[in-house]
C-alpha cells in the first residue's frame, strides 16, 4: 500500500531568496511559513512563522541555496519553534517551477529526466528556472528520500488551441526558438478556477469564467468547460496587463524606436519590466498600486489616468475573454489589488455595462483582506466575485495528486 502524504513542504526559490510553507493535507491546515532573504549576499536571514506563534528572525549566513534550505530543514525541527520532530514526518516536497516550456503539461514527480527538461526551459526564464533547480536539487541532498513534485506556473495554460498561443512570426523561426504564448500564474488560475466552481455550484468541466490574477504582476485567464483557452501574458510574463512595474502590451516598434535612439536591448529590458507600469505611468516607486491611488485622491492628473488605463485596459480583456468562453458564469479577481484594492476594481467594474455587469459600491468596498465575496448587483447579468488565492495551498494539493498517481 502507498505511503499517506500528510505533511508536504512547499518551497518557491527566488534568484537570491526562497519561500516555503509546511501542510498537514489532512485538514490542509498550514502549520508554518517562511521567508529566507538575501542568499548569497550578506545580510541573509530566516524569518519563520509558526501558525498562532510569534515571528522567528535569524541572521545567519547563507553563501547558496543548499546552506537555505539546510537552515529551513533545520527550523522545521527546531524542538523550541518547529513543527516536525524530524524530517521523516515530511511526506513530499512540493516545488514552484515558472517555466515549464511545451515540455510540462501538468505538474510531474522530480526525476534525472524532469531536471533536463527544466535545464532546457532556462533561456525562457533565465532568471528564475536555474533557481528553481537549485532549491529542487538543495532539497534533494537535506531531505534524501523524500520525493518532489515540480507544479509549472505554465502547465495550466497549456490546454489553449494553436489559434490563442501562436504569434504571427515565420513558423520556422518561432519553432526554432520556442516562441508561443505560454502564460503565467497558471496555479493561481488554476486555484481560483476550481474554487469559483465550487461557488457556483458547477461542474469544473461546465463552467465558463474570466479568471483575473491582479497585483504587482498581473494576468487574465479565459476559462471554457474548466479549461484555459487564452491568457494576457505571452512568451514572457511582460504581455498583456499594466502591472505595478511591467508595460504590458505595447507596440513592438516602440523597440525599434527606441533602439534607434540610442538605448540597448538591457536598457530596453530594465526599461520595460522595471520601469514601466504603476512606476513609469505615476511615479508611483516599485509600482505599488496603494501608493497610485494615494496620489490619485490628492489630485495627481499622472496617477488619476494610470488607474484609468489599468481599467481600461483589463475591462477591454474581460470583455474579449468573456466572448471567447461564449459567456462567462463569473469574472473572478484574486491577488493584491483583486482582493483588496476596490478602488481598481471599481475601474474595472465600471467599464462593463455593455455586459450587463453592474457594481455593488457597498459591497466592493466591504470584501477585502483575504475575504471572498460578490461585488456585483444581484440584477448584474455576470456576477463579479473576489476569491482570495493560495498558490502555496494549490501546489500543495498537486503534489499529493501527482504522488497517489
Amino acid at each position: 500500500m502507498a505511503k499517506k502524504i500528510n505533511k508536504v513542504l512547499v518551497v518557491n526559490c527566488g534568484s537570491s531568496s526562497l519561500k516555503f510553507q509546511l501542510f498537514d493535507m489532512t485538514g490542509e491546515k498550514m502549520l508554518c511559513k517562511g521567508l529566507v532573504e538575501r542568499i548569497g549576499i550578506a545580510g541573509s536571514r530566516l524569518v519563520y512563522t509558526k501558525t498562532g506563534c510569534e515571528k522567528v528572525v535569524r541572521e545567519v549566513p547563507m553563501k547558496n541555496h543548499v546552506e537555505a534550505i539546510a537552515q529551513v530543514m533545520a527550523v522545521l525541527c527546531d524542538p523550541s519553534c518547529g513543527v516536525v520532530k524530524s524530517l521523516a514526518e515530511i511526506d513530499a516536497i512540493g516545488h514552484r517551477v515558472v517555466h515549464g516550456g511545451d515540455k510540462f503539461s501538468a505538474p510531474a514527480k522530480i526525476t534525472a529526466a524532469a531536471k533536463k527538461l527544466i535545464q532546457k526551459c532556462v533561456p525562457l526564464a533565465p532568471l528564475h528556472n536555474p533557481a528553481n533547480l537549485q532549491g529542487i536539487e538543495a532539497c534533494e541532498k537535506a531531505a534524501k528520500g523524500v520525493p518532489n513534485v515540480g507544479v509549472f506556473d505554465t502547465a495550466f495554460h497549456q490546454t489553449m488551441p494553436g489559434c490563442a498561443y501562436q504569434y504571427a512570426l515565420p513558423r520556422k523561426v518561432a519553432r526554432k526558438f520556442g516562441i508561443r504564448k505560454y502564460g503565467f500564474h497558471g496555479t493561481s488560475h488554476k486555484f481560483i478556477t476550481q474554487a469559483a466552481a465550487a461557488w457556483l455550484k458547477k461542474p469544473l468541466k461546465k463552467v465558463n469564467l474570466v479568471t483575473c490574477h491582479l497585483g504587482n504582476g498581473s494576468s487574465l485567464a479565459a476559462v471554457k468547460n474548466g479549461e484555459c483557452i487564452d491568457t494576457t501574458m505571452g512568451l514572457t510574463p511582460l504581455d498583456g496587463l499594466i502591472m505595478g512595474t511591467r508595460s504590458g502590451t505595447i507596440d513592438p516598434g516602440v523597440i525599434f524606436f527606441l533602439g534607434k535612439q540610442g538605448y540597448t536591448f538591457d536598457q530596453l529590458d530594465k526599461m520595460l519590466n522595471k520601469e514601466s507600469g504603476f512606476q513609469g505611468l505615476a511615479g508611483a516607486q516599485g509600482g505599488d498600486s496603494r501608493d497610485v491611488v494615494a496620489k490619485a485622491e490628492k489630485g495627481d492628473i499622472d496617477a488619476v489616468e494610470a488607474l484609468e488605463a489599468f481599467g481600461h485596459r483589463t475591462a477591454m480583456y474581460i470583455g474579449g475573454y468573456n466572448t471567447l468562453v461564449g459567456g462567462a458564469d463569473a469574472i473572478v479577481m484574486a491577488g493584491g489589488i483583486g482582493e483588496n484594492a476596490a478602488e481598481l476594481r471599481e475601474q474595472i467594474v465600471k467599464r462593463l455595462g455593455a455586459l450587463g455587469v453592474k457594481l455593488d459600491k457597498k459591497a466592493n468596498l466591504k470584501v477585502r483582506f483575504g475575504e471572498s465575496g460578490v461585488i456585483s448587483t444581484k440584477d448584474s447579468k455576470i456576477p463579479v466575485i473576489v476569491i482570495p488565492t493560495n498558490e502555496e495551498l494549490m501546489i500543495a494539493r498537486e503534489t499529493v495528486a501527482v504522488l497517489k498517481g
